[in-house]
């Protein structure tokens, strides 16, 4: 296994408040970045190994800490959803987007090069704040793990009425068997993106269940994730690598 260097690092962010982000850098010299946005249960134990994997395939990755207003170092049980619901509530899109900003400044920093091509992926609420994040910094990309509050919801208003904002290509992924968003939530981003012209990849995995890439979660589902990482390897070698070379690389929108 590939040696690589964690830590902990503290971020300014605009809005007055500061934030700590886990960070895993590459045992050689990144080439690229990428910010890894939490499920509602933290910063924990799976967020931390998403991001050292990402590490370990050339990414300087950092995953802040988007809770830190309510509960900074907060780690919820995947068993114990009400004990996370307050700090969820609580979130705002401003403050979030002040958090992304933060952790893109700090990766735009420590890139080592001018041209620094930076991602965001992320899983659950995560998921949506990736899909924030390519509407709120210049990320080459993004990726969206089954991203509650895209759509609109009886809890959050969504992010659909903002999609003329977004920039980059996103890929998203959802699982055919997940009761928490439905085939109405799915059509509603992809219907969407498609009437803004919008670059996108939809994948839903069939037999997959939410929360199907965390392997601390009873939905945990093995093949869907060798199928997700491969696809989100791949797109992210295209739009943080081969664009740097191929300028004219996803100038045309995927549709699925």
């Amino acid at each position: 296994m590939t040696d690589l260097k964690t830590e902990y690092t503290t971020l300014t962010v605009d809005d007055g408040t500061s934030m700590r982000g886990y960070v895993a850098h590459p045992a050689t010299p990144a080439s690229r970045g990428v910010i890894v946005c939490q499920e509602a249960f933290g910063v924990n134990a799976h967020i931390s190994d998403v991001t050292e994997r990402f590490a370990r395939i050339g990414f300087l990755a950092i995953a802040p800490e988007l809770f830190h207003r309510t509960a900074p170092g907060f780690e919820g049980r995947y068993d114990d959803f009400p004990s996370v619901r307050g700090h969820v509530r609580a979130l705002s899109d401003d403050g979030m987007a002040a958090d992304l900003r933060a952790a893109y400044a700090w990766l735009s920093a420590n890139g080592g090069s001018a041209d620094f091509p930076i991602a965001a992926v992320g899983f659950c609420m995560g998921g949506r704040a990736a899909v924030l994040t390519a509407m709120t910094v210049p990320v080459a990309c993004a990726v969206s793990f089954y991203g509650g509050g895209i759509a609109p919801n009886a809890n959050n208003p969504g992010l659909l009425n903002r999609v003329g904002e977004l920039r980059p290509p996103v890929l998203l992924f959802w699982g055919g068997r997940d009761k928490h968003l439905g085939p109405d939530q799915i059509r509603a981003v992809t219907e969407a993106l498609r009437e803004a012209g919008k670059n996108y990849t939809n994948v839903e995995i069939s037999d997959a269940d939410h929360g199907f890439f965390c392997d601390a979660r009873p939905s945990y589902n093995q093949v869907a994730t060798a199928h997700a990482w491969a696809l989100v390897v791949a797109f992210l070698d295209t739009y943080t690598l081969e664009r740097r070379t191929k300028p004219g690389v996803g100038s045309k929108p995927r549709h699925s």
